[in-house]
């Protein structure tokens, strides 16, 4: 899990996301990636089943672990919470970065068609 060409994902919800926003938030992004984060204080019991029955590991990061990260969408809520522009994007960046490694955003978020879940994907450079 730790190689150099690893997709992350950073995976935003509301606390009423199901398995099947978070299904169709991955496939509007286009890729599947080889692990995924959330933060810590969103891991709800949908996300850790859906992950689970994904076979994908989550990593789950503080608010702190995103703050400040440079993001391609900017949400003025978001950004005065949380301090970046989109959790989502923030989280595959902050995840992808880990181990001292480089990342870059491949695309920006992507939402799932009932506004539930959002997921944004980085890989390691």
């Amino acid at each position: 899990m730790d190689g150099d060409a690893m997709i992350w994902a950073g995976v935003g919800l509301r606390e009423d996301a199901t398995g099947a926003a978070f299904a169709d938030a991955l496939a509007r992004a286009g890729r599947r990636p080889d692990a995924l984060a959330c933060l810590d204080i969103k891991a709800t019991q949908a996300l850790t089943d859906w992950v689970k029955a994904e076979g994908l590991p989550l990593t789950h990061l503080t608010e702190q672990d995103i703050a400040g990260e440079q993001t391609l969408t900017c949400s003025p809520r978001i950004k005065a919470r949380f301090g970046t522009g989109s959790v989502a994007e923030a989280l595959a960046l902050a995840s992808a970065r880990k181990g001292g490694y480089r990342a870059r955003l491949i695309a920006p978020r992507v939402q799932s068609a009932c506004g539930m879940a959002t997921i944004a994907l980085a890989e390691r450079t």
